[in-house]
């Protein structure tokens, strides 16, 4: 038994955009941790005799503190063998694979990461919402809205000023606060997405201005866990609904004939 941990990305909430390496070391685990941004479906791929332990990590709700997280990783792979962290969208981007890593390398524990699709390019691309365009934008930010002391990013004033498409992930809280920078810098009317469980069955979208784009949340009802993208490629946005329809169709009718 040689422990070991791989720390893995899940993608964004949608089962299907997993990779098949990920689900490789799914399968070969004695021993998951996995968040709470993690979709459940993924954990039918482990062996059943994989232990599976949940260390869910959403704002206001924590099953285990990062650090009790590291010990866990340690303490299993000593024990076990083989543990992987299953982590939403991609490990490395706000993810703190990075810091679990490191402390694990520090109990000699081989260490592997399977990189996962991130959410702060799926869930504008499932809405056909381009994070670059020509002659929209030539350039995006992915900004933490919230950072450790629970204060809103200054790269979010930094990237108001700029051209350049603006993604926030962990804002919504801090959604009054992002509005203002971007009042003040004259882009009221600058357009702006939110979209909620982004690739899931029961994802959720506003779209509007700054201007207003806090009326159409408290309408919509939309909440955390959410993403926000500000700039013109909103405006540039394309309609997939009619396209997903027909190549479900598609899809239909090819198993009936095939039948």
């Amino acid at each position: 038994m040689t422990p070991r941990l791989t720390i893995v990305g899940a993608g964004p909430g949608d089962v299907d955009l997993i990779t098949i390496k990920a689900i490789k070391a799914i399968k070969s685990a004695d021993v998951i941790l996995y968040d709470a941004l993690v979709n459940a479906e993924l954990l039918e791929y482990a062996s059943p005799k994989t232990e599976l332990i949940f260390v869910g990590k959403r704002k206001g709700c924590y099953a285990y503190q990062q650090n009790q997280i590291n010990e866990l990783i340690v303490q299993r792979a000593l024990r076990y063998g083989h543990v992987v962290r299953l982590k939403g969208g991609d490990p490395f981007i706000f993810g703190r694979g990075a810091e679990e890593l490191e402390y694990a390398k520090e109990y000699a524990i081989e260490v592997a990461v399977v990189p996962g699709i991130s959410s702060s390019a799926a869930v504008p691309a499932y809405q056909g919402i381009p994070l670059t365009k020509r002659n929209a934008s030539e350039s995006f930010w992915v900004i933490t809205g919230t950072t450790k002391s629970h204060k809103i990013s200054s790269d979010v004033a930094l990237a108001a000023k700029s051209t350049a498409t603006v993604v926030i992930l962990m804002g919504m809280s801090k959604l009054s606060e992002i509005v203002q920078i971007f009042t003040e810098e004259g882009k009221s009317e600058t357009a702006i997405a939110i979209i909620q469980n982004g690739t899931r069955s029961n994802e959720k979208v506003g779209i509007g201005k700054i201007s207003n784009i806090e009326a159409i949340v408290k309408q919509e009802q939309l909440s955390n866990p959410a993403i926000i993208i500000i700039g013109e490629v909103v405006n540039q946005r394309v309609n997939l609904t009619d396209i997903y329809s027909k190549a479900d169709l598609a899809l239909v009718n090819s198993r009936k004939k095939s039948a």
